[in-house]
């Protein structure tokens, strides 16, 4: 598309508080003084807040303050005033009940950071999962200039001369101490492995998964996605960040006019490519509704089903982040969906350029780990979506994670009503579960858990493990984590806390799964449902008070983002409130 910048010089926003002599701006002005600043850094150069995710209780985020000072020299540098500010920072490893019950308070907290505050245009510093959601949410909602740097993924594990990924290995292991295969103290001796160095997931976990997004949706300059966190290039990525949104700001290029419909087929395609986490589902249909476009569970299937998934990474594949930045990133991905054919070549990026300029000219320096497409890991990668009498408004799955031949089966149902009667069950000998059946957990959706918890990819029963089986059929409305691996269907909707089908299920019903067919059907009569219908009381009660009230009331389902019904489609309320 063609962007034409705006007149430069002009007046900018955050003149409304720093600009003349008036009572009002000679105390705005006053105030800020006090930290050391000369006059002239408010003669109506573009003032740059530095939004930032960095918390010692983040590990993902903790080395944040050294790049929010990177992006501070490149700011000087293009001639702004970086302002560094702190906002929410939902951790995925230690927030309870879950990280994802904060994305959208963190996306609020963004959103009127922004608003109420002098600030012209705005980098956004994130790591783990949520953050960069949250921020590309908030900072959609506003709507004035903004551009993401990722905190970068850790350095590849290792132990016993195994690569150990993040999370993949956390879940690979805990099943084999089940199975009898680790012993106890080998899976303690493991744990040094597996976060040797800063930085967030170092598998296509959801954290690489959403900085690969934020560079697909052209949000971030290209590039940005895979940089490992240590690597002295994420410091240059940060100061040359810095230095862009300078510009941005005098070109007026803002979220509204990069974040199109062309740019989130861009994405869908692109996770496909990546072999993505299920979680970019949520929350690109969440960032979708901060800008106004009409993005369903359709659109996910539509762009993702002839994908081919060519990144051969943990959980999906055999590498790590490290060696996809070494063979070239996600720059090589784009570029090789721009010559089959599947790339929207003309999107917009915050670098002022198209997508493709960015990428036409970057090499693949290891065809193993960035395959070709006539040896992809599966040739139709992307996200299934599917639907039937269990999931009447949707439920996911990803393909290059599960097992071919369990994408149709047909099983018995073991229920378990939710998380904790999950985990007093499942290791108990006299449960009537083989590989044939298929495990079902309610009541961790949205609502239900609340917040939706990455608690999908149920363990398996030791009794089925010791057999050597080492995945069968699990179905909830619950997430998994993007590091997780399985034929695991997820955010099943409506919920089960909302009176979903789900909510329904019984043990010793039958499910049948049809990935090819895009079909969940629950092999109970219509009669039947209305009965249990009729009887069904639900278990899940309403907070009381304070923000677990809030969003028990107003979140919206799994098929739609998840967001808070009243955030939807607030975009471009950005024009300056003066604090008078």
């Amino acid at each position: 598309m063609t962007f034409t910048p705006a007149p430069w010089p002009r007046k900018l926003r955050s003149q409304e508080w720093f600009g003349g002599a008036t009572k009002d701006a000679i105390y705005h002005r006053s105030w800020m003084k006090n930290q050391g600043l000369p006059a002239d850094l408010f003669d109506g150069r573009p003032v740059i807040g530095i939004c930032n995710t960095w918390s010692q209780l983040t590990p993902c985020n903790a080395h944040l303050r050294d790049l929010a000072e990177r992006v501070a020299h490149g700011i000087y540098e293009a001639g702004g005033l970086p302002m560094e500010f702190p906002v929410m920072s939902p951790s995925e490893s230690a927030f309870r009940p879950t990280a994802m019950m904060f994305r959208n308070l963190c996306a609020m907290d963004v959103e009127e950071s922004l608003r109420g505050q002098p600030i012209d245009g705005v980098v956004l510093l994130a790591g783990c999962d949520k953050t960069t959601p949250a921020l590309l949410m908030g900072a959609a909602s506003v709507d004035i200039p903004a551009i993401l740097v990722s905190g970068g993924p850790m350095l590849n594990g290792y132990f016993r001369g195994e690569r150990v990924g993040s999370g993949t290995h956390l879940w690979k292991f805990s099943e084999a101490v089940k199975a009898g295969e680790m012993t106890a103290a080998e899976f303690v001796e493991a744990e040094a492995s597996m976060s040797r160095s800063a930085g967030a997931c170092n598998t296509m976990g959801t954290a690489s998964t959403m900085a690969s997004m934020a560079e697909a949706l052209g949000m971030a300059l290209s590039g940005n996605a895979a940089i490992p966190a240590v690597d002295s290039r994420r410091r240059v990525m940060a100061h040359l960040t810095g230095r862009r949104i300078v510009q941005m700001v005098k070109d007026d290029l803002k979220p509204s006019d990069i974040m199109t419909r062309a740019a989130f087929e861009n994405a869908m395609r692109v996770n496909g490519a990546i072999g993505g986490s299920t979680n970019a589902v949520i929350h690109l249909l969440a960032m979708a509704g901060r800008v106004g476009l009409d993005l369903t569970l359709d659109d996910w299937d539509v762009q993702g089903r002839d994908i081919p998934t060519i990144v051969n990474l943990m959980p999906s594949g055999a590498y790590l982040m490290e060696e996809f930045f070494y063979a070239g990133g996600l720059p090589v991905v784009i570029r090789m969906l721009g010559e089959a054919g599947k790339l929207n070549r003309d999107a917009l990026t915050v670098s002022g350029g198209s997508i493709w300029d960015e990428v036409k000219e970057v090499r693949n320096w290891n065809e193993d780990v960035i395959r070709p497409v006539e040896h992809a890991l599966t040739q139709q990668g992307g996200i299934a979506v599917l639907r039937g009498n269990l999931a009447p408004d949707g439920a996911v799955l990803k393909p290059s994670a599960a097992t071919p031949h369990l994408m149709q089966h047909r099983g018995r149902a073991v229920v378990f009503e939710d998380i904790d009667d999950y985990k007093a069950r499942i290791e108990d000998e006299a449960l009537e579960i083989d590989e044939t059946c298929v495990m079902v957990l309610k009541n961790c959706g949205p609502r239900g858990y609340p917040g939706m918890a990455e608690v999908g990819n149920m363990g398996l029963p030791p009794k089925v493990l010791r057999k050597g089986i080492t995945d069968m059929v699990r179905i909830s409305d619950a997430r998994m984590s993007g590091t997780a691996y399985g034929t695991v269907v997820l955010h099943v909707s409506p919920e089960a806390a909302h009176g979903g089908t789900l909510a329904l299920v019984r043990s010793g019903d039958f499910i049948e799964l049809d990935v090819a067919g895009r079909r969940l059907h629950l092999e109970v009569s219509e009669e039947e449902l209305a009965r249990r219908r009729a009887e069904w009381v639900n278990p899940v009660t309403r907070p009381n008070g304070g923000y677990a009230q809030l969003y028990h009331d107003h979140v919206q389902g799994a098929d739609t983002g998840a967001d808070l019904d009243f955030l939807v489609g607030c975009r471009g309320n950005a024009v300056a409130r003066e604090s008078h």
